[in-house]
């Protein structure tokens, strides 16, 4: 399987070929893997694939996950209907 076949985040569809290619572009940390390619930031908040991303960053070379300011989880997004953000009924 290619690596630009194998989704590292599924939420955005990251794929293992684009966190490689961004690390060894800019050497940059889990957090700037995050924000360059969006891995992390999806409904999941990061619980998927947090952990995976930390490790390809270390694997291939970036700074170790205990070295930087690791990535904050955040909490999952819910649905909201329109009667409750305009004061009606449920």
């Amino acid at each position: 399987m290619n690596e630009n076949q194998i989704v590292v985040c599924r939420c955005e569809e990251i794929t293992l070929g684009e966190i490689k290619g961004t690390v060894e572009r800019f050497q940059c940390s889990s957090r700037e893997v995050k924000l360059r390619t969006r891995a992390g930031m999806g409904p999941c908040g990061g619980r998927t694939c947090r952990g995976t991303i930390d490790k390809l960053v270390e694997q291939l070379g970036g700074p170790a996950v205990s070295d930087e300011v690791s990535l904050s989880y955040r909490p999952p997004v819910r649905p909201v209907s329109f009667g409750v953000l305009g004061g009606g009924t449920k």
